[in-house]
């Protein structure tokens, strides 16, 4: 069949409300061919594309509004067989009854729930990529998720190179149970114990600890209190917790709370998100970053990554952390934000070099 009597085909096939297709290719190189299926799945107004085989996800095709993914179906068909170089193609619509393939996302991850002492629950995602025993987890900064594209990029970058990952919402964030609270990193580190404790009970190891912002400063306390992880990478974490909390609150806002026992925090819309009491203030203050970071064992290596340009934490916070952590290595990344918003590759190159450099080398748990 040639490739505009394919295209026909195709554009058959998605003009129903679920479709499959099968493209047989087969090489002029060898005697071998690959069966793909080309899927659409139209939902409400946007459809959803993907070429797939019994190994997974060839051609992810994004969501667009309806109409377009004829094009993309179409383009990455072309797509794939120019990239193959030569190949033959037929198109042929499957059977009603035949089984339906993963869409994109499934045969990628895996949505995890897992229980707290306490019974409430935290939701994160699993990307499994080799099979292997060891684990990365990711964890999320202040009134963020495990979607935060900071997050998603460092993992994104560890499943291109093979290690798996877990990113997860903390208590009050994101799908996980529970009310938000300002400060609460030692409830956060326990979050942290609790997902850990999950993947030791399931034969995994924990190769490293990632956090980002509020996160960083998360993975170290949970070092400095537990010592079972070889490897910590605090992503732009703050070293002096009493700073920030006035460029957020206001410069009076110890006044204001002892006042009236409380700051709501209010979204543009003026309803209430939050509620600051004098305790969530009392509690960060009370965290000594230094006192904290003495107490990480000598044989946890540690990664600051900062970059140079961030407006939110201070760069002398990552020089603070190098000063005091016994094994750490520091990366300035020049001229990235707080997020890394233009310096993603350089990020995910420092965390990729620290994590792979004896990888295999791991704290026994």
């Amino acid at each position: 069949m040639s490739m505009g009597a394919a295209d026909d085909v195709t554009e058959n096939i998605i003009n129903r409300h679920l479709d499959f297709a099968r493209a047989e290719i087969i090489s002029y190189q060898g005697n071998s061919s690959v069966t793909v299926d080309a899927i659409t799945c139209r939902q409400e107004d946007t459809q959803v594309g993907a070429l797939v085989n019994e190994k997974g996800i060839l051609d992810p095709i994004k969501r667009r509004k309806t109409g377009d993914t004829n094009s993309r179906l179409k383009r990455s068909l072309e797509k794939m067989k120019k990239r193959k170089r030569e190949y033959h193609m037929t198109l042929t619509q499957l059977p009603a009854q035949a089984p339906k393939p993963s869409f994109v996302g499934e045969t990628e991850q895996k949505k995890i729930t897992l229980q707290k002492d306490n019974g409430s629950k935290l939701v994160g995602l699993w990307h499994d990529e080799t099979g292997s025993p060891d684990v990365v987890i990711l964890c999320h900064g202040y009134r963020s998720s495990k979607d935060s594209r900071t997050i998603v990029k460092i993992a994104d970058a560890l499943k291109e190179d093979k290690i798996s990952t877990f990113r997860f919402d903390f208590s009050g964030n994101g799908e996980s149970e529970g009310t938000f609270q300002y400060s609460n990193y030692l409830g956060e580190v326990e979050d942290l114990r609790a997902v850990i404790g999950y993947f030791t009970r399931n034969n995994r190891r924990i190769s490293a600890i990632i956090g980002h912002s509020k996160g960083g400063n998360v993975v170290l306390l949970y070092a400095s209190k537990y010592h079972d992880i070889g490897k910590v990478i605090n992503v732009s974490g703050r070293f002096h917790l009493g700073q920030g909390i006035a460029d957020r609150f206001g410069a009076d806002y110890l006044e204001r709370i002892k006042k009236d026992g409380y700051i709501d925090v209010k979204n543009r819309k003026g309803k209430v998100e939050y509620r600051v009491t004098e305790q969530c203030i009392m509690d960060r203050l009370n965290i000594n970053m230094n006192n904290s970071c003495l107490l990480i064992d000598k044989e946890c290596r540690v990664l600051t990554i900062h970059g140079s340009a961030d407006e939110i934490t201070p760069l002398a916070d990552a020089f603070q952390f190098h000063e005091i952590i016994p094994n750490h290595k520091l990366e300035i990344v020049k001229g990235a934000n707080h997020c890394y918003t233009a310096h993603k590759v350089e990020l995910t190159s420092a965390v990729l070099s620290f994590i792979k450099d004896d990888f295999l080398q791991q704290v026994p748990l």
